[in-house]
């Protein structure tokens, strides 16, 4: 019986662990790739779930070999954590957690490129339950900068092969970098005869990838401006990066197909005088002979492609034509450009000089050959007076007179101009154009210019006379633009009448000067002498009555002022003597007479007058007594009174 019971326990235990195998299925989950930099460290991470607790757990990991071959590099339970010896991972490798939480991280450090494996995180519990999962470590290396070489700088479109443009190269990137040329902003892929990109690709020892892309192409026109440079992509974790070369420039040589001959300079329309600059130049850049122009028969070689032509005239007008050989193909080449000079001749004005009698009309012409419209204009005295060709004046006066300039523009060139003049003459009777001033004072004895300004054709006959008519002497006459202008010097020594006469064959005409003579006028201070008589002697006491006040000048006169002064003084010495005598004549002193009355005054019939007159060249002195012999009304002097 027990032995009975004891085998119904070991088979129901034995179906109740079946069971439990049946329920305890663990489950891993782990991403699929892992990404790292090289020498960065990386961490797998196994994560799982089981019904068994940590205790009877035990877990794995293990990688597959570059051959093919699994191998294990670390294993734990709940006893013991272990790193398998002897493998490239044993002492870079730790794994955190102990499972509790249904997750364990494997960490690599200082990952390397053979390091690009799949590794495995295997889960085993107590009952035979297990579960793995598997994850890809990818590593990564950018790469150096990529760099271009180009093979050569020039390059012929008559080539008939390919031309190798360059080489582009980019070191050290894993993955390998993939190297795309392009033209411009264009892409170039290989095409057959066309484009050839030439890929090559090294494994270095370190295992990082080199590649180098060689192009080459069948070199067009067009490639003269292009610009040639390589684009890398490479890889890092979680995304592509895209790096460029520098770029560069071929010298294409391809053979002209025209030339193009055109003038630099004058811009816009040519004159003569102008400078002109000829450019000629083929639409090609290999090397040609030197350009030549031919213009009317004559070749010429130019310099540097250019050709200066200094003080055209119109006989540059025509054409131009530019010619020169490639040198590669020996074809010679040719442009044509046409020239023209514009031109101005000289002003032709008609008449040149003319008469045109007072009242009478006049007419002009001025015209002047050109290539272009011109505009005339008229001027007199630098003032317009007139448009057009014709200038047309009507009702001449001597107004008229003067000298007309014709000026002939081009509106379409500035500074395109010419000229000419008419001097035009008015005939008729002398025209004498009224002086500023023909009322005219003058001091005595000095000179005055008389100026006397007549119009008139034929020119006037002109002469000077005085009223009572003498003639007199012309200073100057010349010729104006106004007229004649005459001028005679008369010396006043008195009022005088002068007259200027013009007259030619057509008449006369005159005009009066009027010259009044002024003279100086100087007041001297009065001098009393007082004489007193006794009965036993006579005395005679003189007290000047006052000091000579300075002479008061009606025209101011500086000329022998100071020997009048001196003469003044002497005078008035010479009529105290006289006096004195005159009364010792008449008995009024020293007993010749009675008592006399000193105080009575005497009337004014006793006194002496002294006059001085005065001029540039000589003094006269006229004396008079007691009223006797008085100086004339028109003549000038100082007068000195003395009072007996």
């Amino acid at each position: 019986m027990a032995v009975r019971d004891t085998a119904s326990l070991l088979v129901g235990l034995l179906v109740l662990f079946h069971t439990w195998r049946a329920w305890a299925i663990v489950e891993v989950n782990m991403e699929d790739r892992v990404e790292v930099l090289r020498g960065d460290t990386a961490q797998i991470t196994c994560m799982f779930t089981s019904d068994d607790g940590i205790g009877g757990m035990t877990i794995m990991w293990a990688y597959t070999t570059h051959l093919g071959e699994r191998q294990n590099i670390y294993f734990q339970d709940s006893t013991m954590k272990l790193v398998d010896q002897g493998t490239p991972f044993t002492d870079r490798i730790s794994v955190n957690g102990t499972g509790a939480n249904g997750e364990v991280v494997l960490t690599i450090n200082d990952v390397r490129l053979q390091d690009e494996l799949d590794f495995f995180c295997s889960i085993k519990t107590l009952t035979d339950g297990s579960g793995e999962g598997r994850t890809k470590l990818k590593v990564f290396k950018a790469p150096d900068l990529p760099t271009i070489d180009a093979v050569q700088e020039v390059y012929s479109i008559n080539e008939q092969s390919l031309s190798k443009i360059g080489v582009c190269e980019v070191k050290n990137g894993f993955p390998k970098p993939n190297i795309t040329w392009y033209r411009d902003n264009t892409p170039l892929r290989s095409v057959q005869n066309v484009v050839n990109v030439e890929p090559s690709t090294t494994i270095e020892s370190s295992g990082l990838y080199s590649v180098k892309s060689e192009l080459s192409l069948k070199v067009r026109k067009e490639d003269k401006d292009a610009e040639f440079y390589c684009e890398v992509n490479y890889f890092v974790p979680g995304e592509t990066r895209m790096t460029e070369t520098s770029r560069i420039n071929i010298t294409v040589y391809y053979p002209s197909t025209a030339v193009n001959v055109w003038v630099e300079s004058p811009k816009g329309l040519i004159k003569e005088g102008d400078t002109i600059e000829l450019h000629c130049r083929g639409n090609g850049n290999t090397p040609s002979s030197e350009p030549t122009i031919t213009h009317g028969g004559v070749e010429t070689t130019l310099e540097a492609n250019v050709l200066v032509l200094p003080n055209v005239t119109r006989l540059n007008s025509g054409d131009y034509r530019c010619s020169s050989m490639d040198l590669e193909t020996f074809e010679e080449i040719s442009g044509t450009t046409k020239v023209f000079v514009n031109y101005l001749d000289p002003a032709v004005v008609t008449p040149k000089d003319t008469v045109v009698h007072q009242g009478k009309e006049l007419e002009a012409t001025c015209n002047a050959l050109s290539s272009l419209q011109t505009h005339v204009a008229w001027f007199k005295d630098g003032k317009e007076v007139s448009r057009g060709h014709i200038l047309a004046l009507e009702d001449a006066t001597f107004n008229t007179t003067g000298m007309y300039v014709c000026v002939v523009t081009v509106p379409d060139i500035e500074g395109m101009e010419t000229s000419g003049t008419l001097h035009v003459a008015v005939s008729g009777p002398p025209n004498i154009k009224n002086p500023d001033n023909t009322e005219i004072e003058e001091t005595y004895g000095r000179s005055v210019n008389l100026s006397c300004l007549v119009r008139g054709f034929p020119v006037p006959s002109i002469t000077w006379t005085t009223s009572d008519g003498k003639v007199l002497q012309t200073t100057s006459q010349k010729r104006t633009e106004e007229g004649v202008e005459s001028v005679a010097r008369i010396k006043v020594t008195s009022d005088i009448t002068a007259l200027c006469n013009a007259s030619n064959e057509y008449g006369s005409d005159s005009v009066t000067f009027n010259i009044k003579a002024t003279i100086y006028t100087t007041t001297q201070a009065t001098t009393t002498t007082t004489t007193t008589t006794t009965t036993t002697s006579t005395t005679i006491s003189s007290s000047t009555a006052g000091t000579a006040n300075p002479p008061k000048k009606i025209k101011k006169e500086s000329n022998g002022v100071i020997i009048a002064v001196l003469i003044i003084c002497v005078l008035l010495l010479a009529v105290l003597g006289s006096v004195l005598y005159f009364l010792y004549k008449k008995g009024k002193i020293c007993g010749r007479s009675g008592k006399q009355d000193l105080t009575k005054e005497k009337s004014n019939k006793d006194n002496i007058v002294v006059e001085m007159k005065s001029d540039n060249t000589e003094e006269a002195i006229l004396l008079g007594v007691n009223g006797e012999k008085q100086p004339p009304s028109d003549q000038s002097g100082e007068y000195l009174d003395v009072q007996k």
